[in-house]
């Protein structure tokens, strides 16, 4: 797998366009979905995400592992072309603390995600601590010194563990807030080259002063803002001619560009994103937001052919969920109750995704798909709200059934990102559940 990692940044140095998909969700369906059209799985989890404390989907970095590699298993994927990622490991869960109690926390979650057998770290330590000056923009050699820190104590780890274990890194931190801009925007400032410059130079001697030379050889890629968004109700798509400096910046280093933010752009934008070097493109929100979707359309179906008595009554279940516990979207969703109530369901954000396992929505799901069990869909409902699974049904290239109809509308996000890190795939159109 570490062949693939390098041989993607090979390739760009030779004039090729390959790239990798980051699948940046913990959700079953998607992870399930991802495994039907790649024949390598890249899956990234982030430091509040699962730590050593939880995080918010109260996994372990060794629980997450486990917990992927047992979905492979289900679905028959090759656990050996399985790549396990870390993002934005370093300070940001604890950046109300001092330093001297953050760092110790992230040098635990780094040696914990490399315990459990990440291979791809993301290391971030661009955030403001509790007794960093607040008046003045954090120091670019600080934040090169505590990313070093990291990466000894990754580099410690994994030798520790195994003597052959070669860790690969991602370094730099200018990215769209996860999850997705809390405001509208109108436009979003590409990264200058100066400033990557400064990164990259500052970083490297951190590293090199570390006796870190072996570790900086490994690094693949560095973290920049190509000029891609999205939030509650906007997607800023991504201009290649906005990029160019960052383009031909890229071609005089060793490393490719990582893109973070990339849901919803368009198949298009995906294909020129990597082109320009931006190999690794992160997805999360969008393959949940396209579950939600097709989750939501069942329910209509569910309510035209189920008695109301035994209905899943779940759309109302889940704003019920949301509403008791809105940590989770209420500092995304602004307006009025009208407008807040209809971004609960409807936002590109999707912040939905963090309650699917809350249990009351997850036994609305299963009533879902209980009431609907093994038969085939109605025809009619099918044109209706699953047009596109409709043909694929009518052509007999899709199974009618709730399982494969879910699968398919997830893949058909990921489609586009896997045509666009390889060319020379030709699209099957759809091979999930047939």
């Amino acid at each position: 797998m570490f062949n693939l990692l390098d041989e993607i940044v090979h390739a760009h140095k030779r004039g090729e366009g390959r790239g990798i998909t980051s699948i940046c969700s913990a959700h079953p369906w998607v992870l399930k979905a991802a495994t039907q059209g790649n024949e390598t799985l890249l899956i990234e989890s982030t430091c509040n995400q699962v730590n050593q404390f939880g995080g918010y989907t109260g996994m372990t970095p060794a629980a997450f592992a486990a917990y992927i590699h047992r979905l492979a298993a289900e679905t028959g994927f090759p656990s050996g072309k399985l790549i396990l990622g870390g993002d934005h490991l370093g300070p940001s869960v604890w950046q109300n603390e001092l330093a001297i109690s953050a760092m110790q926390k992230s040098e635990d979650l780094v040696r914990a995600y490399v315990q459990a057998g990440y291979a791809k770290i993301h290391l971030d330590a661009s955030m403001k601590l509790a007794d960093d000056d607040p008046t003045r923009p954090l120091d670019v050699e600080l934040v090169a010194q505590r990313t070093a820190r990291l990466a000894k104590v990754a580099e410690n780890t994994c030798s520790d563990s195994d003597p052959e274990c070669k860790l690969r890194y991602v370094i730099g931190s200018e990215v769209p807030p996860p999850g997705g801009a809390i405001a509208h925007e109108d436009a979003v400032s590409v990264t200058k080259v100066e400033d990557v410059r400064q990164m990259f130079e500052v970083t490297q001697n951190a590293f090199f002063s570390a006796g870190l030379e072996s570790a900086w050889e490994r690094v693949i890629a560095l973290v920049v803002q190509p000029g891609v968004e999205f939030g509650d109700d906007f997607v800023l798509d991504y201009n290649p001619e906005a990029a160019q400096d960052l383009v031909r910046y890229s071609e005089t280093i060793p490393f490719i560009y990582e893109a973070h933010s990339t849901d919803y752009q368009t198949s298009e934008n995906l294909r020129n994103l990597v082109q320009d070097h931006f190999a690794i493109l992160k997805v999360g929100p969008a393959l949940t937001f396209a579950f939600r979707e097709a989750v939501f359309a069942l329910v209509m179906i569910e309510n035209e052919v189920i008695q109301p008595t035994q209905q899943s009554r779940l759309i109302e279940r889940l704003d019920k969920a949301m509403r008791s516990e809105p940590a989770y979207w209420k500092k995304h969703y602004h307006g009025t109750e009208w407008e807040m109530a209809f971004a609960r369901k409807f936002s590109l954000s999707d912040r939905v995704r963090y309650y699917w396992a809350q249990p009351d929505v997850k036994a609305a799901f299963n009533l879902l798909l209980k009431n609907f069990g093994e038969r085939p869909l109605p025809l009619p409902l099918l044109s209706q709200y699953f047009p596109r699974q409709y043909t694929l049904i009518r052509e007999s290239r899709l199974m009618n059934s709730v399982q494969a109809i879910l699968t398919e509308v997830i893949y058909t996000v990921l489609r586009d990102y896997v045509q666009a890190c390889s060319p020379t795939i030709v699209d099957k159109d759809n091979q999930c559940g047939t």
